[in-house]
């Protein structure tokens, strides 16, 4: 079997056989300038090291200050997060979407359709928060999203991840279902995220069918749905929906 794609060997499990990656030399994704690092120096220190803290102190400011001390500076530094513990989720959220061109890169030969590459894209993005030893806490980080003043960032950032995945599996459209795919894949993102959490199967198994459940009525909704305020009115649903699997009372 020829490489479906390449991840970075520090993954602490396997995809499923279904879609397993093998080493592979080709890559198939640059950037024409790179982009800037999410955050300055100083505070990019004290996240990464605050974030360490989180599986055994949670998304909270005890991790933040240990973080600034682990990195060298004093408590107060953590001043410099006027959005206090849910900065940590954010800067989570930010490295591990701007990570996945580095961690999933899909050889030309492999032969998997845009909807597998991005199936894959999604099952590498929630097996990041295992890596980082966040997965137990992701509850937390969800109700932290949830919270009113949260929602505009956290849906900023679900949208581009979507974006971002979209265009790692090599989608072109720019026509308007440049919109539909990322609605859709932003609100199933979030379902699958939610149900992630309370997943207890090996290797997130039930994660990834319950995954591939929703793309698939996706497509279906999708080739139905061709007439414009029928679309308008199953985002509306989509996006109610991603809400709520995030904790708001709509």
């Amino acid at each position: 079997m020829q490489p479906l794609l390449r991840t970075s060997t520090r993954r602490l499990f396997q995809p499923s056989a279904s879609i397993r990656p093998l080493l592979s030399t080709r890559t198939y994704y640059s950037y024409e300038t790179p982009l800037p690092p999410p955050y300055p120096p100083t505070e990019t220190a004290i996240l990464s090291s605050a974030l360490l803290h989180v599986p055994s102190s949670g998304w909270t400011p005890q991790s933040l200050r240990q973080g600034a001390r682990d990195a060298g500076y004093l408590d107060a530094s953590t001043n410099l997060f006027p959005k206090a513990e849910f900065e940590l989720v954010l800067y989570h959220l930010r490295t591990q979407r701007l990570g996945l061109k580095e961690r999933v890169q899909f050889a030309e030969e492999a032969g998997l359709g845009v909807t597998g590459k991005v199936s894959a894209l999604v099952m590498e993005r929630l097996r990041g928060n295992v890596e980082v030893g966040v997965q137990g806490r992701w509850q937390e980080a969800l109700g932290l999203m949830s919270l009113a003043g949260n929602i505009p960032p956290s849906l900023r950032e679900l949208f581009l991840l979507a974006d971002e995945m979209w265009f790692l599996a090599g989608d072109e459209a720019v026509d308007s279902s440049w919109y539909t795919k990322r609605a859709t894949l932003s609100s199933i993102y979030a379902a699958t995220e939610t149900y992630s959490t309370t997943d207890k199967s090996t290797d997130f198994k039930d994660t990834e069918e319950f995954l591939n459940r929703r793309l698939e009525e996706a497509r279906v909704v999708g080739g139905a749905y061709r007439n414009f305020r029928e679309w308008i009115g199953f985002q509306g649903v989509a996006t109610v929906n991603m809400a709520r699997n995030w904790g708001v009372r709509i």
